[in-house]
This record gives C-alpha cells, structure tokens and sequence, in this order.
C-alpha cells in the first residue's frame, strides 16, 4: 500500500493521493527543514487535505523538474512501513537537489494515519539557499 502511495505522489493527482490518507493524517518533519522554511509551510501538516496540497501545489513550487526518487528499502512490520529513498530533483531556484530520506508510515485501517519524515536538514538547506556557484544565498 505505501508503494502505490509513492506511485500516486509522482502525477500530483489530488483526488489520487487523498485516497491514501485517512481523514485525520499527520505528516511530521524536523522543524526549519529548507522545504518548510523556502515555502513559508508548516512542518508538521495535519489532515488529509493539507498533505495533499502540499503534495500537490506547494512541494512543486521548489522541486520544479526532473524531480526522482530512488528507493533503498521498504521495511514492514505489521501496521508500520519504513522507507529508505533518496529523492534528486532541480529545485526552483536552478541548483540541483539530492538528500536521503527515511520515512515511518503508519498504517489504520489500511490507510496512512502519519508519516514522520526525516532527512539531512543541513545538506538540503546547502542546495536549497545557495545561489548556482553552491555559495550560501
């Protein structure tokens, strides 16, 4: 289930996404993460309707091509999934992106009740506020 939630992401299909989320869903990531500072959103989206807008409109607001995702791992157990993935994609202000993630879903009722998101926050606030020279912004 989470795989075919990631395959949903990648079209930015609202109603598609939704479809993943139960109503009350909580995607948590570490405060003052570049994505969050760079488009003025909160970390911490909660209901359903928030994560898809994120994932819709606000995260291709940043990641505007070529955007990819290499997963490393799906681990299960029971009702929590981690994902292993390391995400590429040329940000909007022209520099190129690349950060590991790992990610905890867990499962209710066979949908995602909450994701907890983490990544290297320095590394992606490098790329995120350096100019095209790599030099901080």
């Amino acid at each position: 289930m989470v795989r075919r939630a990631w395959q949903a992401f990648a079209p930015r299909d609202a109603r598609r996404i939704a479809a993943f989320f139960d109503e009350d869903a909580r995607w948590l990531a570490p405060a003052g993460n570049a994505t969050a500072v760079a488009l003025d959103v909160t970390h911490h989206m909660v209901g359903r309707e928030a994560i898809v807008r994120f994932l819709t409109i606000d995260f291709p607001r940043l990641f505007t091509e070529d955007v990819a995702v290499t997963f490393r791992g799906f681990h299960a157990d029971g009702d929590i999934v981690v994902v292993e993935e390391t995400m590429e994609a040329t940000l909007s202000n022209g520099n190129g992106y690349s950060n590991d993630y790992c990610s905890v879903f867990e499962l209710r009722d066979g949908l995602i009740h909450r994701a907890r998101e983490y990544m290297d926050t320095a590394r992606g606030t490098r790329m995120v506020f350096a100019d095209q020279t790599g030099n901080p912004a």
